[in-house]
């Protein structure tokens, strides 16, 4: 599929690697529906890709609300016409240890709370998102190609017991909906990125940044622009699907 004209629709595009992703296919000729909680920054994104000569429209939706997704992609349909690809990139954090231990007694725990909204984010969100979409790429008939963020972390990483379960999550319903959706002609394929200079990661102290840097060989955090490449490819290798791409410099954990 060409990135050239396509409509892309980009969750968690109001900042950080959705904008980046959302601004390089707009350099590429994409139409771009973008979607987040902020509609201050998804106007910021917008502005973005008008400046690099796209169309694009915003749309504020919670990713982990089924309704609101739904009547999401029926907007993104009437506006666009159609849909061509989806960028499941909405992700949020909530890190803690399962439980600390001081003299024998638990003294904390991660909460419910912290569990759920990340599992509700990081992976109803992909699932009400991708159900969504692909429902409208098989309708048309012509495809699609369906792209999930998933991480280095879902291979499993210490105070991250949420996050690490939503990403491994996504990576394997990455394989299973690339199976189901291939007679539709769509296309399922996730990236996992290593550290990236996002502004998350800007905001680190030097020491902690430092730290990172070290376990990762090629001795650098990965570009925004990195990843967002790497969404591009996937768009165009029409042969590439039920896999998931690692970004990360030869970080492993």
């Amino acid at each position: 599929m060409n990135v050239e004209k396509s409509v892309v629709a980009i969750t968690g595009a109001g900042q950080g690697l959705g904008r980046s992703m959302a601004v390089y296919l707009a350099q590429r000729g994409a139409r771009l529906a973008l979607l987040d909680l902020n509609q201050e920054r998804l106007d910021e994104s917008v502005a973005a890709c008008e400046a690099a000569g796209a169309e694009a429209r915003s749309y504020v939706v919670d990713v982990s609300r089924e309704e609101a997704v739904d009547h999401c992609f029926e907007a993104i349909t009437a506006d666009f016409g159609t849909l061509d690809v989806l960028v499941n990139n909405a992700g949020i954090m909530r890190d803690g240890m399962l439980l600390k231990v001081k003299d024998g007694k638990v003294t904390d725990r991660m909460s419910l709370a912290q569990w759920q909204s990340v599992i509700d984010v990081n992976l109803t969100g992909v699932f009400l998102c991708t159900r969504a979409a692909a429902g409208i790429m098989a309708e048309k008939g012509s495809g699609g190609v369906i792209i999930n963020i998933s991480s280095v972390s879902r291979a499993g990483n210490m105070g991250q017991t949420n996050y690490s379960a939503s990403k491994a999550g996504v990576a394997t319903m990455t394989v299973t909906w690339a199976k189901e959706l291939a007679r539709y002609g769509v296309r399922v394929a996730a990236i996992a990125p290593g550290f990236i200079g996002t502004e998350m990661v800007a905001q680190m102290r030097p020491e902690i940044l430092e730290s990172l840097v070290k376990q990762v060989p090629l001795r650098r955090i990965g570009e925004p622009e990195e990843i967002a490449s790497t969404v591009s490819f996937i768009i165009e290798n029409d042969y590439l699907t039920g896999r998931v791409v690692e970004i990360d410099g030869g970080a492993r954990m």
